[in-house]
């Protein structure tokens, strides 16, 4: 039996609002569909993300108005792909008891050279990537110990592109998994031997339609997302999942 068909409960933990459809999307619909229960944890609100031309003539450079857009968006995109529980890192129920509520911010990045991100020069304080690192595991397992899943999925160990957000919040639920006995699988962009690979075509619709909702940040090309920054990248449906062992 795959990794998946074991997990009546499935936690995705992404780093920021539109990563949960661009990574996951055919991958969330798919479970859903197959009767799974899917939460979604998100790690920050995205106030640092690049924004398309005609939205930034709309709010210029409100970082509120940002983030209020940004967290509609998210819940519009769940709306498509068919999750109802989705939850902000800091915030109760993930979110160590005893602890008063926190919001992690968007760390933004830098490109490195096409494709590759790092560290932005000017990480503000209280950015995910620089939290203390028992803290951010401690939030992340407040919520396994909530929800109970069967399965915890995030980022590969390069977090997918290299952001620091991404990397930090993988990291995170790993620990977190390991230390709750629940199994981790991290993201795979291909088939092998030890990847449970999904080709999930038929749910390019739905996954364009959410990616959609995400308009502050990209547009919808057919079967591609052109980027904020310009950058043309296809639609991704096939995913794989590789458990990773503690």
């Amino acid at each position: 039996m795959t990794v998946s068909a074991q997990a009546s409960v499935v936690l995705f933990a992404h780093a920021h609002p539109d990563d949960e459809t661009i990574s996951t999307g055919a991958l969330i619909r798919e479970l859903v569909d197959r009767g799974t229960r899917v939460v979604l944890l998100t790690a920050s609100r995205g106030e640092r993300g690049e924004i398309v031309p005609a939205v930034r003539q709309l709010i210029g450079d409100d970082a509120d108005a940002l983030t209020a857009a940004r967290e509609r968006e998210l819940q519009q995109a769940l709306s498509v792909l068919g999750v109802s529980e989705s939850y902000m890192l800091g915030t109760p129920p993930a979110r160590a008891t005893g602890k008063a509520q926190r919001r992690y911010l968007d760390s933004g990045m830098r490109w490195v050279r096409p494709g590759l991100a790092g560290p932005a020069d000017d990480v503000p304080p209280g950015a995910l990537s620089v939290a203390e690192f028992g803290e951010v595991v401690a939030d992340v397992r407040a919520l396994i110990d909530t929800v109970g899943p069967g399965l915890v999925v995030s980022y590969d160990d390069n977090g997918g592109y290299g952001h620091p957000d991404h990397h930090r919040i993988r990291e995170a639920a790993m620990a977190a998994a390991t230390d709750a006995r629940v199994p981790f699988a991290e993201l795979a962009a291909s088939p092998g031997p030890d990847v449970e690979w999904f080709d999930l075509e038929p749910h390019m619709r739905t996954v364009q339609d959410a990616l959609r909702s995400h308009s502050s940040q990209l547009t919808v090309d057919g079967t591609h997302i052109i980027h904020s920054g310009g950058q043309r990248e296809p639609i991704t449906t096939s995913v794989g999942l590789r458990l990773i062992s503690d």
